[in-house]
């Protein structure tokens, strides 16, 4: 009686075990799989945010700007416009940025895309994964996307694994069973080194305040151009693009901060040379420390 009493509470006590892991690789799995396909889908659907009105030119400038064949008039009209607008950025001869084929002038760091023909407002990159183009309205989503999807595949590998190994051993004898347990591994793991190298990229992207534009050609500013110009430090470039509410940056909900129109600039004087940070430099070199105008070369400009 003793015995059996035993074998039934060793039976009861692995058919629970084996129950709550079982429970717990299909809550996992499926959690993994909904903010995955969550991300996914808003990283395709969101549409990329183009420039306010402010920014378009008006009919008058427009026809004044195409009837001056001049170039240096043509960058002096569009300075005029300009003015009044939140811009810093210049093109590599120190003009206004300016597209052609949208009549407006282009906030900073917002870029033309040739594919949405539309331009996006701090534009990354047109990604053919998604079929969209990645900026401001949905950086943030195609972040989550990727760290979502590489660990989804880690998850799907690691609990292959095991029936991978029984292949090897001859413990798994089912030739269909076989076929799928090597699918599943080499897909997973095929699609986790990729987006491992991919996700770390954009991380270190992130961790500089950077985008995929910006780290192959730096932006120019004022006094030329600055590979580090919005770089406010490790937290604030975080901050910029999941936002202050630290229970939403798991989640694919908008909290980036800011429009995507104007993004804050460190002291660009300091990025050129460190030692211009020290007060007591300045005033031995009398090195004037207000600023001139739009010129913001010595301070750091607060977002709006």
């Amino acid at each position: 009686m003793k015995i059996l009493l035993k074998k039934s509470l060793f039976f009861f006590c692995s058919f629970f075990v084996f129950g709550f892991f079982l429970v717990a690789y299909l809550v996992i799995f499926h959690i993994l799989f909904v903010l995955f396909v969550w991300t996914y889908w808003k990283s395709i659907f969101t549409l990329p945010v183009q420039p306010g009105k402010k920014y378009h030119m008006s009919y008058a400038d427009q026809e004044r700007y195409e009837n001056e064949e001049r170039p240096e008039v043509q960058r002096q009209i569009l300075a005029e416009i300009a003015r009044k607008l939140p811009v810093y950025t210049r093109t590599g001869n120190g003009g206004i940025r300016f597209c052609d084929r949208c009549q407006l002038i282009k906030p900073d760091r917002c870029h033309h895309c040739s594919v949405c023909a539309v331009c996006v407002l701090k534009m990354d990159h047109h990604c053919p994964w998604v079929n969209n183009c990645i900026g401001f309205s949905n950086y943030k989503f195609f972040l989550l996307f990727l760290a979502y999807a590489l660990l989804y595949c880690m998850y799907i590998a690691a609990t292959v694994f095991k029936y991978f190994i029984k292949y090897w051993t001859g413990e798994l004898t089912n030739g269909r069973s076989k076929f799928h347990v090597l699918f599943l591994l080499f897909v997973a793991v095929m699609f986790f080194v990729s987006l491992m190298f991919l996700f770390g990229y954009h991380c270190w992207l992130v961790s500089r305040n950077r985008s995929t534009l910006e780290a192959f050609s730096a932006p120019v500013f004022q006094n030329g151009p600055d590979k580090n110009g919005f770089n406010l430090g490790f937290v604030k470039n975080l901050q910029q693009v999941f936002g202050e509410e630290k229970k939403l940056w798991l989640l694919p909900i908008a909290s980036s901060q800011g429009d995507g129109h104007f993004f804050p600039m460190r002291a660009l004087c300091e990025a050129q040379n460190p030692l211009l940070a020290n007060e007591e430099q300045w005033e031995d070199d009398g090195i004037d420390e207000e600023p001139h105008g739009k010129e913001i070369s010595c301070v750091l400009t607060n977002s709006d």
